[in-house]
């Protein structure tokens, strides 16, 4: 996880010193409220070798510690092409009794289902309050690095970062200019991730994740 994020800062590092005078840099945090539909989530039972096959009714729980959010940075080429690299803190629970059915008393990606990706964006700047606001789509592709918590109710228990496959993005927001080096947004994010989880004495998990949000956020331009 330290080496993604490491390689990341150093692909943006290397875009500031390659960029010519006219392109702008971003710096991008946010956060807001983020929900993940039903999944079908399969695998073997820790220990038993037993089938999983389930239907998860995931939980977002946004704004229960730890708390959802998101930070990206964009290097914009000119003034409608950008680049970027994005890292979200999403979250999924699967509710008690879903859980218990299937014999965990833990199965969650809370700290968290970790979505990092490479982006491509468009925007159209300046189009309405006297050129303060900005509409951008992007998109990227990239890979997930959850944080497993999952516990039997036979005591076996797994408490660590994996990669489990990989991620894509989709983004659409607005973005509104405070002056020349703030703004705010607001935007529809959508990620999907493929989590294949390695659990101990021969268990494994398996399920697609899609997460829906509305993100607030911040942005500084240097």
């Amino acid at each position: 996880m330290q080496k993604t994020i490491l390689s990341g800062i150093l692909v943006l590092s290397t875009l500031t010193i390659a960029a010519p005078a006219m392109a702008e840099m971003e710096l991008s945090i946010y956060s807001g409220w983020q929900t993940a539909p039903h999944s079908r989530l399969y695998g073997d039972y820790p220990g038993t070798g037993a089938d999983i096959d389930a239907l998860i009714g995931w939980e977002g729980r946004s704004f229960e510690m730890p708390p959802y959010y998101g930070v990206r940075g964009t290097w914009w080429k000119n003034e409608r092409l950008g680049f970027g690299l994005e890292f979200t803190h999403a979250k999924v629970y699967a509710p008690d009794s879903e859980k218990a059915a299937i014999g965990f008393s833990d199965l969650e990606f809370t700290d968290g289902l970790n979505i990092v990706t490479a982006n491509v964006y468009q925007r159209w700047p300046g189009l309405w309050a006297q050129g303060a606001v900005t509409p951008y789509v992007g998109g990227g592709l990239g890979i997930a690095v959850p944080h497993v918590d999952v516990d039997t109710t036979t005591g076996i228990d797994t408490y660590e970062l994996q990669i489990t496959g990989p991620a894509a993005r989709l983004t659409a927001g607005v973005s509104y200019d405070i002056n020349d080096r703030f703004a705010v947004f607001g935007e529809y994010q959508f990620t999907y991730s493929s989590n294949n989880v390695d659990l101990p004495e021969g268990g494994s998990l398996e399920t697609d994740i899609k997460t829906n949000a509305l993100n607030i956020g911040l942005t500084l331009k240097f």
